[in-house]
């Protein structure tokens, strides 16, 4: 079984990998959407979203990161992702699942749903393009406004040769509402041989491994679940391993992870947007966490560096136990 971390647009970026990833259980990361028009893109493009390219395309942790490329036109996909994989990418993850409107009002994302031929090409020019060691991954959701070309899809796909597919159980019309139709993803699964990874509404221990049963996938990509919880890649797969347990982190585990990921932030930001970031987070943690609402608001109306650290720090929990509700 593998766990990978989705691309979450503005709010995974490289910082939010780098800890994610540090806490165990991620086998992949796959970078925010390169967003490709009508040119090749410098590499400076590439660079500021996945500074990993640096280090071999890994994170300190020694995971991979995937860059991931949106666009409509096979051919400059296609030297797009050439170029992303001479800069060093140790895979192209292509994306045609964003319901984002602007993204589809500019032939992008899951609009290329509709046209499965289009899908099919894309992804068929990108995997000429790249050399055959490096993998052509593709995620999609189920289909634009209903499932009715979904298998199309699939099907075109795997005649592209794409390495994996990554399925989020939902159509562009659905957006992120509750439930994922997980049993789409095992009819997919059934009519191909590429390797299917299962995206969507995995909050939770129980929930990974019901969608594993429900799709008969393998492998998973956790979203704003691993947002929310972000010792979930390493809970996973710790009750995958048989007899292996670990425990959950806490609150008193958690605040040491918002000072780091603050600090970290702070070398990337403008001093007085630095905090933003960490404001995002708290918000998707609070679901879980009740905690992380409080502090949020402590520090929702704070911009200067220092006032939100000192909130941060106050905020530390005096026992060393990292398990500690």
């Amino acid at each position: 079984m593998r766990v990978m971390i989705a691309p979450m647009e503005g709010v995974i970026d490289h910082t939010m990998r780098e800890l994610l990833s540090s806490l165990g259980g991620v086998d992949r990361c796959v970078t925010e959407f390169v967003r490709v028009s009508e040119r090749l893109l410098p590499p400076r493009v590439f660079h500021r979203l996945c500074p990993e390219l640096a280090t071999d395309g890994k994170t300190a942790s020694g995971v991979p990161v995937f860059v991931q490329l949106l666009g409509g036109q096979p051919t400059v996909m296609a030297e797009n992702a050439a170029r992303a994989a001479e800069l060093g990418a140790p895979g192209i993850d292509l994306n045609f699942g964003c319901p984002a409107k602007t993204v589809n009002r500019s032939d992008g994302g899951a609009i290329l749903l509709r046209e499965p031929k289009r899908v099919h090409d894309i992804t068929a020019a990108v995997r000429a393009a790249v050399p055959a060691h490096v993998p052509v991954t593709v995620k999609t959701r189920l289909g634009f406004e209903d499932k009715e070309l979904f298998l199309d899809i699939v099907a075109g796909i795997e005649a592209a040769a794409a390495s994996e597919l990554t399925i989020h159980a939902r159509t562009k019309r659905d957006g992120y509402r509750p439930p994922a139709y997980w049993e789409s993803i095992s009819q997919a699964r059934e009519r191909v041989s590429m390797p299917v990874i299962a995206n969507g509404e995995i909050w939770s221990v129980d929930d990974a491994l019901r969608c594993r049963a429900v799709t008969g996938c393998d492998d998973l990509m956790l979203g704003r679940g691993v947002i929310c919880r972000p010792d979930l890649p390493r809970l996973i797969a710790a009750a995958n391993a048989e007899g292996d347990t670990i425990d959950a982190l806490g609150w008193g585990g958690i605040t040491p992870l918002l000072l780091r990921f603050f600090e970290t932030t702070l070398l990337q930001y403008d001093a007085h947007c630095a905090g933003n970031p960490l404001k995002q987070w708290l918000v998707y943690m609070r679901g879980y966490f009740p905690q992380a609402g409080q502090l949020f608001e402590q520090v929702k109306r704070l911009r200067d560096p220092d006032a939100i650290r000192s909130v941060l720090q106050q905020s530390q929990p005096s026992s060393t136990d990292r398990y500690a509700a």
